[in-house]
């Protein structure tokens, strides 16, 4: 009998996942909160807004129930944005067994309180309940369109981060498992941030010395958070740090460098969120991460910068000055 998935947001990531499960062999499928949306997934057989002109294959299927997606599948794989993360789950619980085994590929934060998606899986169901992230260098288009990716499965479980290898992995994906779900967290999350950073720099113009050193600074502070909060350093050496950091800082297809291309250039944030029409992570993790950084004291400027920029106005380039003229020190 073939494996069954459930996976939760009919976003691109969601989607792409969706259709490299169902290429797999696995029967699929793919909720979104919109019925609408769903209703256009279905009818089109792709999802022409975030992945147009791929096509879903057959065993991929689509609802806007829950209730259906709880009874399709005790593997769901949750592909929402941070902010609705929890809520997502706490919709779901009451129509779950006690057998539900949960996966995530949200890159992020709680946003009410910092705390990592890990601990609400722990909080909405059970520190015993099996849970995996699923993270890495994988922009969703690439992966819709079978080019070769490779990604981090983080699980305490080993036996389950196995079974979701065995899902997701094929002739162009391949999986390495982990059981550093906190490191792979952490790597996924504050990547964001410094991809915006890296976006204000170059859409300020100052080169590709300046972006190398902010990726090269900004997995320094991603292993310092990381450490604080017990992450493995060697995790933010692979796919789910460094990676993911150096996909998401130079390729224009993140969001989150589109971003700060677009504050680098002289735009404001909702104008250039509007011409993005998806959401971006960095902004909300920009907030999240410099709470936890002033919390555990722990030195990372590249944060605080795009924070300030952020949520306080600094000018872009004001900002950029600012990490320059921070006191000498070895590096």
């Amino acid at each position: 009998m073939a494996q069954k998935i459930a996976i939760l947001g009919a976003g691109s990531w969601g989607t792409a996942l969706a259709i490299l499960a169902a290429r797999n062999g696995c029967q699929t499928l793919l909720w979104g909160h919109n019925p609408d949306h769903i209703a256009t997934l279905a009818q089109h057989k792709q999802n022409q807004r975030y992945l147009p002109d791929i096509s879903f294959p057959e065993n991929l299927y689509v609802t806007s129930q829950l209730a259906e997606i709880a009874s399709f599948s005790d593997i769901l794989l949750v592909c929402v944005p941070s902010h609705a993360f929890k809520a997502t789950l706490a919709q779901l619980k009451p129509y779950l067994s006690n057998d539900v085994k949960i996966a995530w590929a949200t890159k992020g934060f709680n946003p009410h309180d910092g705390c990592l998606l890990h601990d609400i899986v722990a909080d909405v169901f059970s520190s015993q309940t099996p849970a995996a992230i699923i993270s890495g260098p994988s922009f969703a288009r690439e992966v819709a369109a079978d080019l070769p990716t490779a990604i981090t499965i983080a699980s305490h479980q080993e036996d389950f981060a196995r079974q979701l290898a065995n899902i997701l992995h094929g002739a162009r994906f391949r999986t390495y498992t982990s059981s550093d779900v906190i490191g792979v967290e952490v790597g996924g999350a504050v990547k964001n941030v410094m991809a915006i950073a890296a976006g204000i720099a170059d859409g300020l113009g100052l080169g590709a010395n300046t972006r190398a050193a902010l990726i090269t600074r900004g997995l320094t502070e991603i292993i310092r958070l990381g450490l604080q909060l017990g992450g493995k350093q060697e995790t933010f050496m692979g796919l789910a740090g460094l990676g993911d950091l150096i996909l998401t800082c130079t390729d224009n297809q993140s969001r989150n460098r589109r971003l700060g291309l677009a504050l680098g250039q002289g735009k404001g944030v909702t104008a250039a969120l509007q011409e993005i029409g998806q959401e971006v992570e960095g902004i909300s993790a920009a907030k999240e991460i410099f709470s936890l950084a002033k919390k555990y004291r722990i030195d990372m400027p590249i944060t605080e910068q795009t924070y300030k920029v952020l949520y306080e106005n600094l000018d872009p380039l004001a900002a950029v000055e600012n990490l320059l003229g921070r006191e000498l020190k070895p590096e």
